[in-house]
């Protein structure tokens, strides 16, 4: 009686006589029916746990006595036209495919590379938003088959399955495009100073642990939701059997567990990025710019993405807990599943794209930041060979910088003269009254000829000084 009453099974309208019943205006043989096992449901279906047939308004069909069916329609087949569901899940179609198509044109922008290193990271952002993308056009691809079928079946768990992958995927699209944000300001950091981040400090253990943290919540959130039966899901044919199979499904422990999985990696995402900020930002000096710090030194678009999947990761947990917004149950609001389900997931690819479009390709960003800071550096110490303005307008300041710098090399020279360095042409040790050994080793000594760059410039001056190198280990008599 009561697992009659669980399914929601019908009593046969009475015929001619006691082997006769009628389903929906057409006689059949009782004797049969009981033969093959046919069931009566209130939903208007005849079906033998097999076999379902559509019995109902036009759909009339004939039973032979061998059993077969003539003029039979599956109750699987989709019979029905498209309503609110179905429209509104092909809109959301419509902007996946688009999103899919802008996401594929920021991957080959930002993942070209044009300098030495890996490009992976850059990459994955964006991957991950295709894999999301494709997960929400076929889910709401599926939302067609659900509004026209009659029997709830393979559409629904497609629908249900592409949109509970969706979540996972979200997640890494946006730890990857707050993850790699901030190794592109630590690549701009040590392009500029290799030795920034010399300083012993804990910033490469954080950097290296919080990764395996992040994908350990995103993991869980996957086997705690996918790899299971979803065959509860497409049983909500009637109130009694949604009520037994799919509500306490779609609310298990499983579910719970893996909302709150979502809402783990989510802080995990949050404490990323404040660590970014603390490792490469310059913090502020004022109390009140400090009490803001976090919030004015992040990038907008993370903000708002994070605002995003806080509020698709809440609706998962509310989900988890009451059946009447699950995002499974084919009867749920369309506020409830677009609103809160499909549509942060699009927003979030659209602004990672629409921001994508307006950013150059990192090492192109380095080119042009390098340039910047080769041309200041030229330009601060003169090596372009441009003549600077005050030497043209004053003249007499640049010669006394000339002479100034004359005196410094002539005082260095000087300097080594005194410390054996040098010895002047005709000044050497064994010089003798009458000059004969100054002679021999003049004539034996290397002879070297300097000329200094102050004295080069100078045209009253012959520029050149002639000095001997003294030899150690020749000794007069």
């Amino acid at each position: 009686m009561t697992i009659l009453h669980i399914r929601a099974a019908t009593p046969y309208e009475q015929g001619a006589n006691a082997t006769d019943v009628i389903v929906n205006e057409v006689h059949f043989n009782r004797t049969t029916l009981d033969l093959y096992k046919y069931t009566l449901y209130s939903n208007g279906t005849l079906s033998n746990g097999t076999d379902c047939y559509l019995a109902f308004q036009e759909f009339q069909p004939r039973m032979d006595e061998n059993g077969t069916f003539v003029n039979g329609i599956s109750c699987y087949a989709p019979v029905h036209g498209i309503g609110l569901h179905a429209s509104i899940g092909m809109a959301f179609t419509a902007f996946f495919a688009v999103s899919m198509f802008l996401t594929m044109l920021n991957l080959r922008k930002h993942g070209c590379k044009y300098l030495p290193g890996r490009t992976m990271g850059r990459r994955l952002k964006w991957l991950w938003l295709l894999f999301v993308a494709a997960c929400g056009l076929i889910s709401c691809l599926m939302t067609v088959d659900v509004d026209r079928s009659h029997i709830q079946g393979t559409s629904l768990v497609l629908q249900s399955v592409f949109y509970t992958l969706m979540t996972p995927g979200l997640m890494a699209a946006v730890w990857e495009a707050v993850r790699h944000w901030g190794s592109w300001q630590e690549r701009q950091i040590l392009d500029r100073d290799p030795y920034a981040f010399t300083k012993r400090s804990s910033r490469r253990r954080q950097e290296s642990f919080l990764p395996i943290l992040f994908y350990a919540f995103a993991l869980a959130n996957f086997f705690l939701t996918i790899p299971r039966s979803w065959t509860g899901i497409e049983l909500q044919r009637s109130p009694e059997l949604t009520a037994l199979r799919a509500q306490p499904l779609a609310t298990d422990l499983r579910f719970k567990l893996a909302a709150f999985m979502s809402l783990a990696g989510t802080l995990v995402i949050c404490y990323s990025l404040e660590h970014s900020i603390y490792r490469y930002r310059a913090a502020p000096t004022s109390p009140l710019s400090q009490a803001t710090f976090y919030l004015t030194a992040s990038p907008p678009e993370f903000l708002l993405a994070l605002a995003l999947l806080g509020l698709k990761t809440g609706y998962a947990i509310a989900a988890a807990f009451d059946w009447s917004v699950s995002p499974l149950r084919v009867a749920v609001s369309q506020g409830w599943l677009y609103g809160l389900g499909f549509a942060p997931a699009l927003l979030i690819i659209l602004l990672f794209n629409a921001v994508g479009f307006g950013e150059l390709n990192e090492d192109k960003a380095l080119i042009v930041q390098r340039g910047e800071l080769d041309s200041a550096l030229a330009s601060d110490a003169d090596l372009l060979g441009r003549k600077r303005w005050w030497k043209s307008r004053w003249p007499r300041g640049s010669n006394r910088g000339r002479s100034r710098s004359r005196s410094s090399s002539r005082e260095q020279l000087d300097r080594y003269v005194e410390m054996g360095i040098l010895a002047p042409h005709g000044k050497g040790d064994g010089e003798d009254k009458d000059g004969s050994a100054a002679a021999a080793a003049a004539a034996a000594a290397p002879t070297v000829t300097t000329r200094t760059a102050s004295d080069a410039s100078s045209s009253s001056e012959s520029g050149f000084v002639t000095v001997t190198v003294a030899s150690p280990g020749q000794q007069e008599d």
